[in-house]
């Protein structure tokens, strides 16, 4: 009788173990529930102020409130000039900008431009930590081809909390290249910024974080509504699709199947479109599409389950109901960008990046002090991201990037454009060669990192200086303490 009790209890060890492994793996949906009652909100532009010199001068509030998501229920966010997420900030190559970052929590954030080629002090990353009640006023001069770009909090420890309570918006750039394509902003060049929630019964946002990702949502928010469609009133319309979930990778594509064109990876156009049913960002990318209309049709933008290994989940995102009359589009061009593709020389630097399931780099940990790698600035590298376990992505600040391989096979076409982020199935070996920006700042250290936020908030980041050219052995690898005063301030 024992033996059999015996047997029975490892059994069920086994079966709790193995359902533990696989609660990440439970199909979630929400296909059949929406009824597609709610206009879709698209982000204000920010008007900047414009100085002497010509400089756009813009002002961020992050703030509390509480927004309605779920009929008649209110929950507790955070936004930015507003109760959840920010305005949309547009500038052109070449402008000169300047924001003041006003804190309004009663807790200290940061705000990171992601995408951003900028120097280091700017970055607003884990060092440019913005006290309660204080203000944090960074310029730079927009100095990289257009993009769709995005700024969100940074913060070593509690990035994901930050995001997922509503900080985040667009920053678009636009150049002579760009404006080629549908650019009226909102009416044939509109933003669909995609995250999934987990709500509690009374509408208020879930921060349950127990998965091997952190916290996967089952209800999905576009640009903060809920149940979503868009009235398109063009042939054309460019989307400019961000993945600012946590955790979840979406495989979108339309319930129809039409096909849509490619133009734009996260750090700018395609050499030229790329025609696809379905397109996979993970955490942190972005995409810009064309879809093609015919009057009085409608379709719905869907998540596929894609087997990604952070994501199986079925999602309806948004409807989209064309009028009777659309207003003709000119073709978009057959070629897109004038900027050559990023090519590191034959005799660049390679540098080697493990990433683990322990939520390490190279078997290390986030430190606030330690610098991991120093680069010389404005140079090109090739770096090699090996995988060994669960699924993860690469963000690079200050960088943009083309993948030369993964697992020694070249990428599909739509994704050899210029990146600043990249998916890394387990197992896989990916190859990119990264571009820096050339800002040298031997003090202010720039990051590397997961992009599932969890992961990073665990320690899946490191820090590199980009500096002079020719002194990079003369630099320090740690910082002084006085230059983290602020990494604990999450505690």
């Amino acid at each position: 009788m024992k033996t059999y009790k015996y047997i029975f209890g490892l059994l069920l060890l086994v079966v709790v173990v193995g359902l533990a492994g696989c609660r990440d793996e439970k199909p979630v949906t929400n296909v059949g529930k929406l009824h597609f009652d709610n206009s879709l909100k698209i982000p204000q532009l920010l008007e900047p102020t414009i100085g002497a010199d010509g400089t756009k001068h813009f002002t961020l509030t992050m703030q509390s409130g509480t927004t309605e998501f779920l009929p008649g229920k209110k929950a507790d966010t955070w936004g930015i000039n507003g109760t959840y997420l920010g305005p949309t900030v547009k500038v052109s190559r070449g402008d000169k900008v300047s924001f003041d970052v006003v804190n309004q929590l009663d807790v200290a954030s940061t705000l990171h431009w992601h995408g951003m080629k900028l120097p280091a002090a700017m970055d607003g990353g884990p060092h440019q930590m913005i006290k309660a009640g204080e203000t944090w006023s960074p310029n730079w001069t927009i100095d990289q081809p257009a993009a769709t770009t995005w700024y969100h909090p940074h913060i070593h420890g509690k990035t994901a909390q930050h995001v997922y309570r509503g900080l985040a918006g667009l920053f678009l750039i636009d150049d002579e290249d760009s404006k080629k394509l549908p650019s009226n902003y909102g009416v044939d060049d509109i933003p669909l910024i995609v995250q999934d929630k987990l709500f509690t019964s009374n509408g208020q946002f879930s921060e349950k974080d127990d998965t091997t990702f952190g916290t996967l949502g089952n209800e999905i928010l576009v640009n903060g509504t809920y149940d979503p469609y868009v009235k398109v009133t063009a042939s054309q319309v460019r989307f400019r699709l961000l993945n600012a979930s946590n955790a979840r990778a979406y495989h979108f594509g339309f319930t129809d199947n039409r096909s849509f064109q490619v133009v734009a990876n996260d750090a700018g156009l395609l050499e030229k479109p790329v025609t696809l049913e379905r397109i996979m960002l993970s955490p942190g990318e972005r995409a810009e599409i064309v879809v093609n209309f015919k009057p009085g049709e409608e379709t719905v933008l869907h998540s596929y389950s894609s087997g990604s290994g952070i994501e199986n989940g079925e999602f309806d995102l948004i409807k989209m109901e064309a009028a009777t009359k659309l207003t003709e589009s000119a073709p978009i061009p057959e070629q897109l960008s004038s900027i050559p593709p990023i090519k590191a020389p034959k005799d660049a630097k390679v540098r080697q990046f493990k990433l683990t399931m322990k939520s390490e780099i190279n078997d290390k940990k986030m430190d606030m002090n330690r610098i991991d790698e120093v680069v010389p600035a404005g140079t090109k590298e090739i770096w090699e991201i090996n995988n060994f376990g669960w699924s993860h992505n690469f963000h690079i600040h200050d960088a943009a990037f083309r993948v030369l391989d993964v697992n020694g096979k070249k990428p599909p076409e739509y994704e050899r454009g210029r990146k600043d982020t990249v998916f890394i199935p387990n197992g896989a070996t990916v190859r990119i060669a990264v571009e820096f920006g050339d800002y040298p700042d031997p003090n202010h250290p720039l990051m590397y990192h997961c992009h599932l936020l969890r992961h990073e908030d665990d320690g899946m980041m490191g820090q590199f200086l980009l500096v002079e050219p020719g002194t990079e052995s003369q630099v320090p690898t740690t910082l002084p303490k006085s230059d983290t005063e602020y990494q604990h301030a999450h505690h």
